[in-house]
Parts: structure tokens; C-alpha cells; sequence
């Protein structure tokens, strides 16, 4: 029992007892805010940043979700009043303002809830020593009867207040709180567009640096390989030409090596093509690609694919790649001996999960680490958020690792 009204109370009096140091703080810098918050937008920006705080510490508080993206304060200009009082954030967060007002009272409850049972038991015991000047309940105590009746009273009403009294203050507190300095459903629409446009913003550039890179790898591949192939299978049958009357034989075999370099430029183009755009996903589909590299795997993949139904190409593509990418990584760097992979349909997105039984330790960097690995877990990001999917990594010290990504198909 006496866990249980701990449990309740002490979190209830550390909330109130943050709310009056914070109120105390408030009043002091009131006067000064006052002064330089109209002129400084920092400072009014630091006020909006407070009151969507404490409206998430009262959530919190309560055991509910806070309020997604709460507004920041707008940008102005130093000394811009007129954009200041048109900012409705920072007219809600003027409500904090009220805060000292009923920390004092508030406080009291606090100091007599913590203070009641200690102080009950000291008197009852310390009340002869100085009789009359102890108090129980309010009442000198100068005999027996009254330490008796007095004090199992008193720490009766400390405990009462300590395990429900104290907490109701603390409840209706929050309940305020999040009354007062909830934003309104037009904040919270401009806010939620503002976080939209700014990862729109970085997935966008991150899908920019990604295509840049993808482009000068192509560029690189076909320069040092398809092209010097080209150039060589030229030079060759330019040779043939010139040594043709004087010495067939040396000409068929010049003709010979041409074909042979005209196979492998054939070979490496492929291998180009099929890293922009898998023909196996026109030929095969989805689950037909993906059940090809599963195969292909050197490690056991247990696949399962669901109903896929009709799937955009760009999604297709990033799929594969992910699950081709994923595959490569598990098998030069987790030790893993077994990997799952599913594949499905969720109403309007493409759920794929692979996981394996590795040792662990993965992760996202733009650069690969000493073992050479994070950099491709990095270029699947950027691939996955280019088409507004969603990439989640979980890779423990020990293992499993799971990488999980949601993909929109409409």
C-alpha cells in the first residue's frame, strides 16, 4: 500500500515542484522579457519554445500523446511588432504567463504532503521535551492524549494527500496546461506542412546527391570498361583492315579478337543497363526478381512473398535494390547463417522486411567504417525517402538485424 501511494504521489509533487521553479523563474525575468521580448525575436521565440514544452511535459504528465509538430515561433525582424502580435504561437505561449499565479498555492499542497507523516512522528515523540510548542494539526501539544488523537490524524491526512491529493492538483495542473496552450487545429496544420516541406527538403537533396552519384558511377563504368572495350575492338578491326591482303591469317585472328572484345563490351554494357533498371523486373516481375536473388543469396534466405498487386516501376526498382543491397550485406559483413525476407502488399504500401541472424552492429553511415560497412545502408535511404518511403534499421550488438521499409505504391 504504501508503494502504491508513493508511486502516485512522488511523481506527482517532482511535476508541481518543477512547475514552481519554473513559475519563480518566470516571474523573475518577467520585467526584463518585457523589455527586450518585443524587440528580440529570440526571446519570444525562447517563450514559444517554453510553452510547447511544458504542453508536452503536462502530456507526458498525463500519459497522452503530445501534440504533433507543435508551432515555432514565426521568423520576424528585430523590433517587428506588427509580425510579432500576428503570430498566433506566440500568443498562445503569452498563457504561460499565468503560471506563477497558482504555483504558490500549489507548493503548499507539495510541502504539506511530503512534510506531514515526518513531521507527526517527530512531534509525537519530541513533544515532551518542550511541550506546547509542537504542533499537531495545528494543535500545541502539551500531553499524551493529544500526541496520540493528533498525530495518527495528521499522518493519516499526509498520506491522503500524498496519494491523492497531490496527484489531483497535479492532474488538474496538466489538464489546464493543455487547455490553455493547445494550438489550434490551423497551427498545427501549418506546422505539420512546414515539417513536410523541410523533408521533402532534405529527402529530395539526399535523392539529388544519390542520382549525381549513381550517374558518375555509370559514367565511370562505362568509361573504363564499355568504352575502352569499344576503342580496343576499333583499333582492332582497323588493324585487320590494313593486314588483310599481306596476311589473312593474322587478319581472321585480329577479327577473331574483336569479336571476342565485342562480346565482353556486350557483357559489361549489360551489367551496366541492369544496374539502372534489372531487366529481370520487366521479364519476371517483383517477386520473381526478388526470388532470384534469394536464390542467388549464398546464405539461406527463407522468402515470402504475399499479393503484391499492381506495383509502381520506380517502387519495383527501389525494392530490388534494397533487397539486392541487403543481401550483399549480409552476406560480406554479418557472419549471418540464415536470412528472412517478406515481401507484401499492406493496403496502399509495399511492406519489405529482411532479417538476419548475424552478429549485428550495423549502421547508417555516409561513409563506410574500418570494416568497410554502412555507406550502402546510406545509399538505401537516400533510394527508399527519394520516393517518400520510409527506412528503419534495427541492428543490436549480438544481432538480429532487422531493416524494415515502407514503400507508398499510390
Amino acid at each position: 500500500m504504501l508503494t502504491k501511494i508513493l508511486h502516485r504521489g512522488w511523481p506527482a509533487c517532482r511535476y508541481l515542484l518543477t512547475r514552481f521553479l519554473l513559475g519563480v523563474s518566470l516571474l523573475a525575468i518577467l520585467p526584463l522579457s518585457v523589455l527586450l521580448g518585443w524587440v528580440s525575436p529570440d526571446v519570444t521565440a525562447a517563450l514559444v519554445r517554453l510553452a510547447n514544452r511544458e504542453q508536452r511535459e503536462a502530456s507526458k504528465y498525463l500519459g497522452l500523446l503530445p501534440e504533433p509538430a507543435l508551432p515555432s515561433a514565426a521568423p520576424r525582424g528585430m523590433g517587428n511588432v506588427v509580425a510579432l502580435f500576428r503570430d498566433k504561437a506566440f500568443r498562445r505561449s503569452l498563457r504561460i504567463l499565468l503560471l506563477p499565479v497558482v504555483v504558490i498555492p500549489e507548493l503548499i499542497v507539495v510541502v504539506v504532503a511530503l512534510v506531514a507523516v515526518p513531521a507527526a512522528l517527530g512531534s509525537m515523540v519530541l513533544w515532551p521535551l518542550d511541550p506546547g510548542n509542537f504542533n499537531l494539526m495545528a494543535v500545541p501539544i502539551d500531553s499524551w492524549w493529544k500526541s496520540l488523537l493528533f498525530g495518527p490524524l495528521q499522518i493519516l491526512t499526509g498520506i491522503g494527500l500524498l496519494g491523492w491529493g497531490v496527484p489531483a492538483v497535479a492532474a488538474r495542473h496538466a489538464k489546464a496546461v493543455r487547455g490553455l496552450l493547445a494550438p489550434t487545429s490551423g497551427e498545427l496544420e501549418t506546422a505539420r506542412l512546414a515539417e513536410r516541406v523541410e523533408e521533402l527538403t532534405r529527402t529530395r537533396a539526399g535523392a539529388v546527391d544519390s542520382h549525381g552519384a549513381e550517374l558518375r558511377r555509370i559514367e565511370r563504368d562505362l568509361h573504363d570498361g564499355t568504352q575502352a572495350q569499344l576503342v580496343s575492338l576499333a583499333m582492332r578491326i582497323g588493324i585487320a583492315k590494313q593486314t588483310m591482303a599481306e596476311d589473312p591469317e593474322k587478319a581472321a585472328k585480329l577479327l577473331d579478337d574483336a569479336r571476342d572484345g565485342a562480346e565482353q563490351a556486350m557483357t559489361e554494357l549489360r551489367g551496366v543497363l541492369r544496374t539502372m533498371y534489372p531487366p529481370i523486373l520487366a521479364d519476371r516481375g517483383l517477386a520473381g526478381a526478388v526470388s532470384a536473388l534469394s536464390a542467388r543469396c549464398p546464405i539461406s534466405v527463407e522468402l515470402r512473398v504475399g499479393d503484391l498487386g499492381t506495383v509502381p516501376a520506380s517502387v519495383e526498382a527501389a525494392a530490388y535494390f534494397v533487397v539486392a543491397e541487403s543481401l550483399t550485406n549480409v552476406t560480406k559483413h554479418s557472419a549471418a547463417g540464415h536470412v528472412d525476407l517478406l515481401l507484401e502488399r499492406r493496403g496502399p504500401e509495399l511492406y519489405l522486411a529482411i532479417t538476419d541472424d548475424g552478429i549485428g552492429g550495423a549502421r547508417i553511415n555516409e561513409q563506410p567504417d574500418l570494416l568497410g560497412r554502412g555507406s550502402g545502408l546510406h545509399g538505401m535511404v537516400h533510394r527508399v525517402e527519394a520516393i517518400d518511403g520510409h527506412l528503419e534499421l534495427q541492428s543490436p550488438i549480438g544481432g538480429p538485424t532487422t531493416v524494415e521499409v515502407i514503400l507508398p505504391c499510390e
